[in-house]
C-alpha cells in the first residue's frame, strides 16, 4: 500500500532527525488521500482512513474464512457472511454512539450528541470511540451467535485474531492525517514532531506508537497464537489475550497521546485521560477469560490437527 510506503518513508525521516530540529509534519509531503477528482458536487477524495477501514474488514474476512478451515471451527461459511455484515454496522454505529457517550456532554464543553440526533448521524462531524465500536461488535457477534445457535465466546476468539491488523491500519491512517496527535515532548526525543494543528510545540507522534502496539505486536502476538500453539482449543484464551493486550498498549500508549481537548481537565484531575479509564475494565476482563480458559480443561485434547 502507497499509505505503508509513506509512512516508511517518514519514519526513515524521524531516525535521521537532529535533537534539536523537530520535525515538521508539512515537510513530509505525505497526501491524506489516495487519489482525488472534481465532480458537479466538488472534489471527491478516496482517503486513506476510509481504506484502512475497508482493508482491516477484508483482512478479517479473508482470515476468519482461512481459519475455518482448521480443526474444530466453531461456525461456517454462511455464519461468517452474516457476522461481518452485522459487524460493520456494530462497528459504526457503536464507534459513533460511542463517542456521543464518553466525549460528549456532561463536563465536556461539548453539547451531548444523544439530544442533537442530526449531529450524531453526521459521521464527518466528530469522532469515532473505540470502546464503543467494540461495544457495538460484541452485541452484533451475540446476535448471529444466538440467532444460529453458535457458542459466543469460540466465535470471538476466531473473530479476535485478525482485529489487531485493522488497529495497525487505522493508526497509520491517523498519521497520516496528521491528527490524534501526542502530548508535548521534550528536547530528548529526537523523533519529535510539529503537527499543523498542535500548534508550534513538537509533540510525540503517538499515533506511531500506537500502531506498533496495538497494531503489530499484537497482531503478531495474536496470529502466533492461533496458527503456532492450540490457543483456539481452550475459549476464551484469544478473546482474553486480546483484551488485555488491546487494553494495556492503550494504557501505555495514553501517556503519549494528547487528551482530547474537552477531555484535558478530566485527564488533569483524575491523572487518566478516558481512554485510561475506559481500558481498566477492559484489561480486567481479559485477565478473568485468560484465567479461566487456562484453568479448564483443553477442548479437542485427542483431535489431531
Amino acid at each position: 500500500m502507497l499509505s505503508l510506503l509513506q509512512t516508511h518513508l517518514a519514519l526513515a525521516t524521524l531516525a535521521s532527525a537532529a535533537a534539536d530540529a523537530p520535525i515538521h509534519f508539512a515537510d513530509l509531503g505525505i497526501k491524506n488521500y489516495l487519489f482525488a477528482f472534481n465532480t458537479p458536487l466538488g472534489e471527491f477524495q478516496l482517503r486513506w482512513y476510509s481504506l484502512a477501514y475497508l482493508f482491516g474488514i477484508v483482512f478479517a474476512y479473508w482470515h476468519v474464512t482461512r481459519s475455518l478451515k482448521t480443526a474444530g471451527a466453531p461456525l461456517a461459511q454462511r455464519h461468517v457472511d452474516d457476522l461481518f455484515f452485522y459487524c460493520t454496522l456494530g462497528v459504526i454505529l457503536g464507534g459513533r454512539l460511542g463517542y456521543a457517550t464518553f466525549y460528549t456532554g456532561g463536563s465536556t464543553g461539548i453539547p451531548s450528541l444523544w439530544s442533537q440526533p442530526g449531529q450524531l448521524i453526521q459521521l464527518w462531524n466528530g469522532g469515532m470511540s473505540f470502546h464503543g465500536g467494540l461495544i457495538g461488535v460484541l452485541v452484533a457477534l451475540a446476535w448471529v451467535c444466538w440467532r444460529n445457535g453458535l457458542s459466543f465466546l469460540r466465535v470471538c476468539d476466531y473473530i479476535a485474531v485478525p482485529v489487531p491488523v485493522g488497529m495497525l491500519l487505522g493508526r497509520l491512517a491517523n498519521f497520516v492525517n496528521g491528527e490524534l496527535w501526542g502530548r508535548v515532548a521534550g528536547p530528548d526525543v529526537p523523533w519529535a514532531m510539529v503537527f499543523p494543528d498542535g500548534g508550534d510545540l513538537a509533540r510525540h507522534p503517538s499515533q506511531l506508537y500506537q500502531a506498533g502496539l496495538e497494531g503489530l505486536v499484537l497482531a503478531l502476538v495474536m496470529l502466533w497464537l492461533f496458527w503456532k500453539t492450540r490457543a483456539r482449543w481452550r475459549p476464551g484464551l484469544l478473546v482474553g489475550c486480546f483484551a488485555l493486550g488491546i487494553g494495556l498498549a492503550r494504557f501505555i500508549t495514553e501517556f503519549f497521546r494528547q487528551p482530547d481537548a474537552q477531555l484535558t481537565e478530566f485527564a488533569e484531575r483524575t491523572g487518566l485521560s478516558m481512554g485510561q479509564w475506559l481500558t481498566v475494565p477492559l484489561m480486567l476482563v481479559g485477565l478473568f477469560f485468560m484465567i479461566r480458559a487456562l484453568r479448564r480443561p483443553e477442548m479437542g485434547s485427542t483431535a489431531s490437527e
